[in-house]
């Protein structure tokens, strides 16, 4: 589960990134909030504090020593949201190998979380830690 202290969420610098969010449905927002204050506090765990801006549209956290992450939802899947990586990475690869139960895999890009419900916090923080640290190895 999400623990509720990240619900406290650090503000949004880019105005942009903020429309974006406010944009989003509530439920899904709630949902991108919490995983973006996921990403965020990670971020901070691996020291790695990620550019926060839009790609494609929707918020992206790019750090300098790690992969893009960025978060979406989508009107042709209103009940789920998702977190996508880049695909040539092979991270979601590695995400599927050591967490084959964990989460639902969409492709080779994306974890998808319906918008209610419990998430593998401790699994997802691992891979949100991969794909911050990404370059670094």
């Amino acid at each position: 589960m999400i623990r509720c202290s990240l619900l406290n969420m650090t503000r949004i610098a880019d105005a942009r990134v903020a429309e974006a969010y406010r944009a989003f449905p509530p439920a899904a927002r709630a949902r991108l909030m919490a995983l973006r204050a996921m990403i965020l506090d990670e971020a901070r765990n691996v020291g790695e504090a990620p550019e926060e801006s839009l790609k494609w549209g929707e918020p992206a956290y790019r750090p300098k020593g790690g992969s893009t992450i960025r978060l979406g939802w989508k009107k042709s899947a209103p009940d789920e949201v998702a977190m996508y990586f880049i695909c040539t990475t092979g991270l979601v690869g590695r995400f599927r190998d050591l967490y084959p139960r964990s989460f639902r895999y969409g492709g080779n890009r994306a974890l998808l979380f319906a918008l209610e419900g419990r998430i593998q916090e401790k699994a997802l923080r691992h891979c949100i830690a991969m794909a911050l640290t990404y370059h670094r190895k």
